[in-house]
């Protein structure tokens, strides 16, 4: 299947925003971060990050990160970008403490203040997707 970051982030967000409705902490918590991983990438591929279209991701494996990671690589697509300038994140990375692998964690683990951190984060990344969709960049 081809990658399609858009619809991803898309579907990665609103199932994120119904499970945090739901109080499910943890799934709620992980979909953030995959949603917030997919819109950056996609924002990242519209700035000119290579995708390797055979293999079905992106070309540089410095940029196959999830969300923990990919917060500061896409400041690398934006500043070289001539309309970047428009897309600034927040200076701290809020999926610093975020990792793909928590998703195999106990949901004990998981709360309302931490998947809340998260969508704050990934609503950031909203912001910005939006913006991008209104002024034609995707």
């Amino acid at each position: 299947m081809q990658a399609d970051f858009l619809d991803a982030y898309e579907r990665h967000w609103d199932d994120a925003e119904r499970l945090f409705q739901a109080q499910r902490w943890a799934n709620a918590d992980h979909l953030y971060g995959m949603a917030a991983e997919c819109g950056l990438k996609r924002l990242m591929l519209a700035f000119g990050m290579p995708f390797d279209a055979a293999k079905n991701w992106p070309a540089n494996a410095s940029d196959r990160q999830h969300a923990d990671g990919i917060w500061t690589r896409f400041e690398s697509y934006r500043c070289g970008h001539h309309q970047g300038a428009v897309y600034v994140l927040p200076p701290t990375n809020p999926f610093d403490d975020w990792h793909v692998s928590q998703r195999y964690a106990h949901q004990r683990h998981f709360d309302q203040p931490r998947a809340q951190a998260h969508q704050s984060g990934a609503q950031a990344i909203r912001e910005l997707v939006k913006r991008a969709r209104k002024e034609g960049l995707i």
